[in-house]
């Protein structure tokens, strides 16, 4: 940036017409003190000083007002060029205006040979261009993931290439009346992060397919000692807490198992068109075991509805139900219940499903990681200390991908109340299943 002081600014192209004013000027004086009177010559002298003035003051704050954009617009250059994400600004036309170094390194491109280039979506078959038009134009793309609402701004995509992972952010650049000027678009090179996230899933999957083979032969090996009437009632007994334990610990790593593929978009649906009413009674018909064995009390409330046809994935909805069903028998009080309710909603094509417990409730401040992996609100680890944390998480994938949506309500000591929504119209399900998290 220049440094600002006054012989800078009288150095400055803005105060050019200054001195070339002060040069006429002075001829002007020259000739009006050897051809007019006094008067007039004099009245000409303060005339030309009252506007040689108002020039330079003028010029010299332009040239002040200037120096500051510029030096404000270097440090912004500066802080653009030396940003870890790429960044590149274009004009309605697609006309390129602005390429950092980190886009140069992304796309493989110099900032010589990207600024002042036109890219339409036919520059696609172009070699040189083809990541950045890609980059450019997302349909074009092999694989793009959309994380943010069509229409809405900042637009973000996850885009994927044989050998490189980018997520990339796009706003507009609008003027005062709010007319769009161009667009920017932030790309972060996502490459090694999504990498090392497909390394730890992949590590997950194996140990628990490790894991998942020899606590089988446990779980029947100590089936069989429980079942035994050779062995004496006290080492049936341990066996049968030794099973209860194989079984937690079975279920674990079936529940890292399904977390894993649902991160890789892999954990497969098979979808088919059921009647939500039957299919609510026959959960609740063989969950009444286990609400029997915490003295709760099921019901169902299916109000006017007799028939209710949706199309959902038995095995995966049934799996999400069931764990929302186990969380308000277990957390509940003696002698609670836990309510199913149905409805068809009016305003939209969704029927919403409502869970609600009597229960001991999920503090306040807990409520927004309640969908997270492994988290555990310190209520329920007080009440019981064993649990993975994944139930919740995978149940609101798996509504997801349904096409509804998953939320909670609750209050302390008084109950949790879980509502999910499933489309009536098919065409609202998800295409196809997609990578969480990476």
């Amino acid at each position: 940036m220049p440094q600002e002081n006054t012989a800078t600014y009288l150095k400055s192209a803005e105060l050019r017409f200054f001195w070339v004013f002060l040069v006429i000027a002075a001829v002007l004086l020259i000739a009006d003190f050897n051809y007019l009177s006094p008067l007039w010559a004099t009245f000409h002298l303060v005339a030309l000083m009252v506007l040689g003035s108002v020039i330079f003051w003028s010029g010299y704050h332009l040239a002040k007002a200037n120096l500051a954009r510029k030096g404000s617009s270097s440090r912004l250059e500066g802080i653009v060029a030396n940003l870890s994400d790429g960044v590149m600004a274009y004009d309605n036309n697609f006309k390129i205006l602005v390429f950092n170094n980190a886009a140069e390194k992304i796309f493989k491109i110099k900032k010589e040979e990207a600024i002042g280039q036109r890219l339409g979506p036919e520059r696609a078959v172009e070699a040189k261009y083809k990541t950045l038009t890609q980059a450019m134009f997302p349909s074009l793309a092999p694989s793009v993931l959309r994380q943010s609402e069509a229409g809405t701004y900042p637009q973000v995509v996850d885009i994927s290439f044989p050998d490189q992972e980018l997520r990339v952010s796009t706003d507009r650049l609008m003027d005062e009346k709010g007319a769009v000027l161009g667009f920017v678009r932030l790309v972060q090179d996502r490459t090694r992060e999504v990498g090392l996230l497909r390394s730890k899933s992949e590590f997950i999957t194996i140990a628990a397919h490790q894991l998942r083979t020899p606590l089988t032969a446990i779980n029947w090996i100590f089936e069989g000692f429980a079942k035994s009437e050779v062995l004496p009632s006290d080492d049936r007994e341990l066996a049968g807490n030794g099973l209860a334990a194989a079984r937690k610990l079975l279920k674990i790593v079936n529940d890292l198992l399904d977390v894993s593929k649902i991160e890789e978009g892999r954990f497969g649906y098979n979808f088919e068109q059921t009647n939500l009413v039957i299919f609510l009674s026959e959960i609740l018909k063989n969950a009444q075991a286990v609400a029997k064995e915490y003295d709760i009390k099921l019901y169902f409330d299916k109000g006017a509805q007799q028939q209710l046809m949706v199309t959902i994935d038995p095995n995966r909805l049934g799996l999400a139900i069931s764990n929302l069903l186990d969380n308000a028998i277990r957390y509940n009080v003696k002698n609670g219940s836990v309510t199913v309710s149905v409805k068809l909603l009016t305003d939209k094509p969704f029927v919403e499903v409502a869970i609600a417990d009597t229960g001991i409730g999920i503090p306040p401040e807990n409520m927004e990681k309640v969908f997270t992996k492994f988290f555990r609100a310190e209520n329920v680890i007080k009440r019981e200390t064993e649990g993975s944390g994944l139930g919740l998480f995978i149940t609101k994938n798996i509504i997801n991908r349904h096409g509804g949506t998953i939320r909670a309500e609750s209050v302390i000591d008084r109950g949790t109340t879980f509502y999910f929504t499933l489309p009536t119209d098919s065409r609202l399900i998800p295409p196809k299943e997609v990578g969480l998290g990476i």
